[in-house]
């Protein structure tokens, strides 16, 4: 069974917003806080180990593992800055060998799509696709501006009859 931490947070946000009572939701907020602290601790531990032990191919394991990856970037733990694995994202992409990653600021990554269909929307299509793939292995970007190095079509150029 897998898990998609992302998801599971909004569920535990969900949950939490729809407790009343006196206290009820800070203390479920406390209670949270501490489980994740617990598991992160432990998450830390593992890394520390596996890092420890120079067991490259288990470290790879962990990083490349979706929910793995996820709760290391919850944690702030995983190895790779925000920017390497948005590289990863745009290598393992089909069209991620014409984007250009400009910047990563503030949760935010800009790119520039070179080579991209001149047509609007293939273009629209190509930034979706990009944008959940770099979503899949950077949970914390919050935003992925794309600019295109294609310029809008310049209109043909209408022959017609010679005027008489």
């Amino acid at each position: 069974m897998t898990h998609d931490v992302a998801a599971t947070g909004e569920r535990i946000e969900r949950l939490i917003a729809e407790l009343t009572g006196e206290g009820a939701r800070a203390r479920a907020e406390e209670l949270v806080r501490e489980i994740v602290g617990l598991y992160g601790a432990g998450l830390e531990r593992v890394m520390a180990i596996v890092t420890e032990a120079e067991v490259a191919d288990a470290l790879r394991g962990l990083v490349e593992d979706p929910l793995v990856s996820g709760l290391l970037v919850l944690h702030d733990l995983h190895p790779l800055t925000t920017a390497e694995r948005v590289r990863a994202a745009l290598d393992g992409h089909p069209h991620g060998h014409g984007a250009e990653l400009l910047s990563v600021e503030g949760g935010v990554v800009r790119l520039r799509l070179e080579g991209a269909c001149g047509c609007s929307s293939s273009r629209k299509a190509v930034t979706e696709s990009i944008e959940r793939a770099i979503a899949r292995v950077a949970p914390e970007v919050t935003r992925v501006d794309v600019e295109s190095a294609v310029r809008d079509a310049t209109p043909l150029l209408q022959i017609g009859r010679r005027p008489s």
